[in-house]
Order: C-alpha cells, then sequence, then structure tokens
C-alpha cells in the first residue's frame, strides 16, 4: 500500500472531488446519517471558493485522490455561539468537509496530523447522528466543548484540541 500523502486541491480535482463526496454522503446515509450533508452537501461552488482560498486539501495514494478536507484558518463565524464552552479563545484553525471515497484506511488520522503541524489548535464539529465521525474526534483528542447552530439553522456537536 502506498502512503497517503496530502495536497492542495487544485480545480482539476473537481470530479475526483465529486465522487468523493457522493460516496461518503451514501456511506453516512447507509449508517444512520442521512441529513448531514443531504444529498448535495457540499456543493460544487464550496469546493470551488475552497480551492480558490488555498483551503481545500485531497489525500492521495499515488496520484489519485482518495479523500478531502478543509483545513480554515481564522475565527470561523458558526461558532461564534456556542451552547457549552471553548477550552480556548486562541487562534484556531477549523476542519470541515472532510471526507473519504471509503478505500483508504487512516484517512481521518492522516488529515488531523497534517493539520496539527501546521495549527496546534483545532475546532471540528459533526452531527449528532455521525456517531462513527464523534468516535474518530475523540479518539484523536478532541474534548466536546458543546452545540453550535450552523446556517441552516441545525444543531452540530462541537469539539476542540487544544495545542499539546
Amino acid at each position: 500500500m502506498t502512503p497517503l500523502t496530502i495536497r492542495p486541491a487544485a480545480a482539476a480535482d473537481l470530479p475526483a472531488l465529486a465522487g468523493i463526496y457522493q460516496k461518503a454522503r451514501a456511506f453516512m446515509a447507509a449508517h444512520g446519517n442521512p441529513t448531514q450533508w443531504g444529498s448535495t452537501n457540499p456543493p460544487p461552488e464550496t469546493l470551488r471558493q475552497d480551492i480558490a482560498r488555498g483551503q481545500l486539501f485531497v489525500l492521495c495514494e499515488g496520484n489519485i485522490p482518495h479523500a478531502a478536507f478543509a483545513l480554515v484558518p481564522g475565527e470561523d463565524p458558526t461558532y461564534a455561539v456556542i451552547d457549552g464552552a471553548w477550552g480556548s479563545d486562541a487562534p484556531y484553525a477549523t476542519i470541515h468537509r472532510l471526507a473519504s471515497d471509503g478505500t483508504c484506511r487512516g484517512v481521518f488520522a492522516a488529515a488531523i496530523n497534517w493539520a496539527a503541524a501546521r495549527q496546534p489548535h483545532l475546532r471540528i464539529d459533526t452531527h449528532a447522528d455521525n456517531h462513527i465521525m464523534q468516535t474518530l474526534i475523540t479518539r484523536a483528542g478532541f474534548d466536546y466543548c458543546g452545540t453550535i447552530t450552523v446556517a441552516d439553522g441545525s444543531p452540530r456537536l462541537a469539539y476542540e484540541r487544544l495545542p499539546r
């Protein structure tokens, strides 16, 4: 097995990204979480914006993308109000849109380790029905901080990992 490498996503990756996110949505729906991303999230325009901002990354085996995530530096407006409390107000980066096509193992750990090497203070959130992601998040050393509300008005479980 070729080790996973991480690189910035490019516009040429959009077809592969569409497949990755389609498979991730199907996996979530099959595992009791059909509403977090529905049938269309993230929309292609969001991915194009992430690429333009240099915030979307692909995890590749060889040259083939098998997973993706956004690493967004700075304050996330969605996290400004929390029913709970953050552990620190220090600068942080947020991980969003983490998805895999399911063909490679270790995607979550690779993404978190790569992100933490660039910004050790990380935040992430997930849907209450996404039990697999909740397990991965807590295993990676994130602490549950409370509930936030995303743009569509739905709640998300919010986590934070302070620098080690």
